[in-house]
Order: C-alpha cells, then structure tokens, then sequence
C-alpha cells in the first residue's frame, strides 16, 4: 500500500465502475487524472493533501451510480481539483484551469455561466470549498459537465442574496421565491436550512439545467415533503417512503442533514423537479445494512440490484460489515428528465469509518412502482 498512489487507486475504481456501467474507460480515466493533477501521484502512505469535503475521509472524488428506466446505469464523479500547493484560492484556480481545457476539449456551453460567473469569484473564499465539478458518464455518449458553486462561499449570512442574484440574472427570480416559500421552514433560512450547492449544467441542450440544493438540519420527513410540495405532481407518499426507509425512520434526523434539490429551467414560474438525499450512512450500523436497505429501495423500482452489487465490490473489497460509510447517499430523482435513484460511493482512499453496533433493521415490505413516475 505504501508504493500506492491516490490516482493508483482512484483509476483502479474507476476503471472497473466503468466496466458495470458498460462504458470506455479511456476519456474517464483521462478525465479523472486531469482532475487530480499533481496531487494524484501522492502515496497513500501520506496524509490528505487536502481537507476536501467531497468525502469524509477528504478523499477529493466521490462516485455514484444512477439506476434509471429503460437505460443502462449511469456513472457520475464529483471531484474537487486541488491546487499545487493546496489551498482555498489554489484549488479555485485549479478547478478554473480544469473548466477551461474541457470547455475547448469538448466544446463546453458558458453562456449561462458567463452571466453569473462574477458573483462566485472572491479572493477570500469561506466555507468547505468554492467550486467542485461533476462528470457524467452514459453508454455510448460524450462525458457530460455540471459545476457546483458554494453558495456560501462569501458567508453564510450572504448566500440567500447571492442566489437570488444569480437566478435573478438568469431569469428564474420567481421559482427561486417559490422555492424559499416551500422549503425553508420559518425563521430558519441560513440556520437549520441553508443554500448548500448551487449546481449548472455546461451545455445548451434541451435538459439542460440550474440545481439548487438546500440543506435541512435537524429536520424531519415531514419538513422533507413540505419542501418539496413547489414541484407539481410529487407524490409526497412516495416521497416520505423513500425517506423513511433509507433513513430509517420519519426522523427527525440530528445527523448529516437531509437534503432538497430543485431544478429550474426557463418559462416556469416554479421549480420543475425535485430529489431528496439521503445521508444513509449516518443512520445505518454498518454498510451491510445501507446496502440492505437501498436494495429494497431499487427492487421497488424495478432496478436490478445485482448492478449495485457490481459497484460496491468494483470501489471496495472488504466485507461490508467491517466499516460505515462505502455507501455514503441514496437519493430520489423526482421529475424531469431521468427520474430514478442514484447510489453514492466513497473511495475510502485514506480511511474506512468503523462500524457502529447492529441495531434491528428497518425494512418496509414496499409495493413495486416506476421510479418518478407520479413526477411531472
């Protein structure tokens, strides 16, 4: 382990991942080794380069997978680009260069991004970080970007103006109102439920979106499903199921929070379609019982949860019952364009989280239905 380097291991993951999800590793690989730059021939042996929030054991890339219908799985990283040497304006700059060598690559759209761009730009970033990038990648199509902005990048107490700003500039002030009527609860924008991402996606194409994800602490099933009553046609009973299966319960939930994403696209006066995320490692003993538990979630979606299996072991090889947190979030895709569930996959580069004493396990006999298919 001590010749090991992160991009030794990270590439190894991916490579397989890439075998589950039926996909060319070669621009995934390429992709993942220009995210991580310098840093990705440092051993193991040494400490995180970098305190990097995209995992928890600050490991700077994450991996999911998205079941959706009809279509093979989908493999998605949210990496964090790090700087040489690392650092809050570094790691800025980094992702910057990173954006930009892909936008003449793959011929990237910045339109939206060039309206908005100004606002996130700080030479005192704040929070756990100011720019992440996501890829995706489908069979037989050309890797897809999205970019995650801080929203509290420039403090907590301005983040609701900024968005605002931003929305505002790209003509989405009045679903971004609608949205803050929903889901925030009363008195608690900033507090228990704060602007955690704002995400957007790098190309014109008909899907194309805006994501904004709101962060609710301390929060119950039930302030889950207010959340997400601005989007028309949730089906807040399946919503809620979902929910407390994952979770293990209707909370409320004193660990990682729950969280609410909304996404907005132009001519709608309110959001057009919501996902829940679900900390499942927070809630569960061990990763057997996380698996346990989403498995029974893509049963009732109809989703083979053999291909699960297949990027479990594909990312780890240890028993799951010897650490928590391989399987980090399980989230609802609710609403257009790919309604489904998507299942997040820590590396554990640097650490595996011990796991906690067994509990009786939380498991609902669900009736099986189309994922998303109450959405609009």
């Amino acid at each position: 382990m001590s010749d090991l380097s992160l991009a030794d291991l990270l590439s190894g993951q991916l490579a397989r991942l890439c075998d589950v999800a039926r996909i060319d590793p070669r621009a995934p690989l390429d992709l993942l080794g220009d995210l991580l730059g310098s840093a990705g021939s440092r051993p193991l042996s040494e400490p995180p380069a970098w305190p990097s929030d995209i995992a928890d054991d600050h490991t700077p890339v994450e991996f999911s997978i998205a079941f959706n219908e009809n279509e093979p799985p989908t493999l998605r990283i949210l990496a964090e680009s790090l700087g040489s040497p690392p650092g809050a304006l570094t790691n800025l700059a980094a992702a910057h260069r990173f954006l930009d060598a892909q936008a003449h690559r793959y011929g990237l759209s910045a339109s939206r991004l060039e309206q908005i761009q100004d606002l996130f730009a700080t030479e005192d970033p704040r929070g756990r970080f100011a720019l992440w990038h996501s890829l995706v990648f489908r069979n037989g199509r050309r890797p897809e970007f999205k970019i995650y902005f801080n929203p509290e990048l420039k403090g907590v107490e301005r983040a609701p103006d900024l968005v605002a700003e931003a929305l505002h500039r790209l003509g989405l002030g009045a679903s971004y109102q609608r949205m803050l009527d929903h889901g925030v609860r009363p008195g608690e924008l900033g507090r228990a439920d704060r602007l955690s991402f704002f995400a957007l996606d790098l190309h014109d194409g008909p899907h194309a979106r805006i994501k904004l994800y709101l962060s609710h602490h301390g929060a119950g099933v039930r302030d889950l499903v207010r959340a997400a009553g601005v989007v028309d046609g949730v089906d807040v009973a399946e919503l809620a199921e979902f929910c407390e299966t994952a979770g293990g319960g209707p909370g409320p939930f004193q660990g990682r929070p729950l969280v609410s994403s909304y996404t907005f696209t132009g001519g709608a006066d309110r959001p057009v379609g919501y996902s829940a995320y679900v900390p499942i490692r927070s809630y569960v003993s061990d990763d057997e019982e996380a698996r346990d538990r989403v498995v029974s979630l893509l049963n009732r979606y109809g989703f083979d949860s053999a291909e699960l299996d297949r990027a479990i072991t594909a990312v780890s090889p240890r028993s799951l019952r010897d650490g928590v947190g391989l399987i980090a979030h399980v989230s609802l895709r609710l609403g257009p364009p790919r309604p489904g569930v998507t299942v997040y996959l820590s590396a554990e580069a640097y650490r595996v989280n011990a796991p906690g004493p067994r509990q009786v396990p939380v498991l609902r006999n669900l009736a099986k239905r189309p994922a998303g298919r109450s959405a609009a």
